[in-house]
């Protein structure tokens, strides 16, 4: 396979799908219209990085149909290289409804149509490793592994060591009601340790493996050169193991203590001893919260625009909580990112403006200094 034009900086190898949003609230009984938009943990991933002005690359397969012309246009839209994309013309795109109420509370409900879709039927065969030709990030998610035996396989064969791999950042996103068959834990955890970056929350880590803290987590993800736990509201912890190997690109071989002066510890105590690397924990800003819906995925490009840029653990997991405010403060998946020079500017804080910054619907589009000095009042 040869790809005309410059090569992407991130390639993100997944399902996308076509989503209905509800056109008001209530159960999926009685909502009587849906918009129609599109979804997918990788897909929202590739269009945040092409927002942020990166290089990204969606490879999937969608059905010979007009939800797979929709949404190949959709994402180009968005500043996605989708000259990888396949069409399968035996298998539909997948598609799926979900409520507005946040996927926390037992309101929200999901009614997918993905069995037997074309992304089910990705495998090595069908993603040629010519596709990431060039990459310097390939982003890959726990989803995929779910959806078939063959897609298994599929991630088994990306993440497996081979000269000119592109960094692997896998994202852990275990979703139960897809997992049929197969042994999610195993699987999951196999292919977190075979991955360079791994994003992990810390609710599904203790679901999956019963780790309790991300001291735990880091005791059994112990093999990527950097690990992020995510604690929602509590913010997330990240360990940088690329001292460990005599790396490049780590954070320094001291504890980062993000300008505070204060050792922040992997469970809520101070205490980082036995950690192997540096480790740095960063609470978000306060948000006020609209949907839940595609922070996670936010909070990745966010972290990997800040790694394409060479920049620090703390300013990368900053920079992962602005991306996700953005998309705390939108109703759809997608959301518009803070300019970069904002998003420099709000990551460069002091600690105890950070602390006092409040962020809320429409934020990343004002974007000057008086703005900011409001919100960190």
């Amino acid at each position: 396979m040869t790809v005309a034009g410059p090569p992407p900086e991130v390639v993100c190898v997944g399902e996308s799908m076509v989503t209905f949003l509800p056109s008001r609230p209530g159960r999926l009984a009685d909502v009587p219209s849906f918009t129609r938009a599109i979804g997918g943990a990788e897909s929202n991933v590739a269009c945040a990085l092409a927002a942020a002005g990166h290089r990204a690359r969606w490879t999937g397969r969608v059905g010979a149909d007009g939800f797979g012309d929709h949404l190949t246009a959709a994402l180009a839209a968005h500043g996605v290289d989708v000259t990888t994309v396949q069409r399968d013309p035996r298998r539909p795109t997948g598609v799926y409804f979900r409520t507005d109420a946040d996927r926390a509370t037992d309101a929200h409900e999901v009614a997918y149509y993905r069995a037997g879709s074309a992304a089910s039927a990705m495998s090595p065969a069908t993603v040629p490793h010519e596709s990431l030709d060039g990459a310097r990030i390939l982003h890959l998610t726990g989803i995929t592994a779910a959806l078939s035996a063959d897609c298994r396989a599929l991630l088994h064969d990306l993440t497996a060591p081979r000269p000119g791999r592109p960094l692997v950042s896998f994202d852990v996103n275990h979703r139960p009601a897809l997992w049929r068959d197969g042994d999610a834990a195993g699987v999951l955890l196999d292919l977190a340790n075979r991955a360079d970056l791994v994003f992990v929350g810390a609710d599904e880590a203790e679901t999956l493996w019963g780790a309790p803290d991300a001291r735990a987590v880091a005791a059994l993800v112990d093999r990527p050169a950097v690990l992020v736990v995510k604690h929602g509201p509590a913010g997330a912890t990240a360990f940088d193991r690329t001292e460990r190997a005599g790396g490049a690109g780590g954070t320094g071989g001291t504890r980062d203590t993000g300008g505070t002066g204060e050792a922040r510890g992997t469970d809520g105590t101070g205490d980082t001893d036995g950690i192997d690397g540096s480790v740095h924990q960063e609470r978000p800003p306060r948000v006020d919260v609209v949907s839940t819906i595609g922070a996670g995925d936010a909070f990745a490009a966010g972290f990997l625009s800040a790694t394409l840029r060479g920049l620090g653990l703390p300013a990368r997991l900053r920079h992962g909580h602005l991306m996700a405010a953005a998309a705390l403060t939108t109703p759809g998946d997608l959301a518009t990112p803070p300019s970069r020079a904002r998003a420099d500017r709000l990551a460069a804080l002091d600690a105890d403006a950070w602390g006092r910054l409040r962020l809320g619907p429409g934020w990343t589009s004002a974007d000057t200094e008086a703005d900011e000095e409001v919100r960190t009042r």
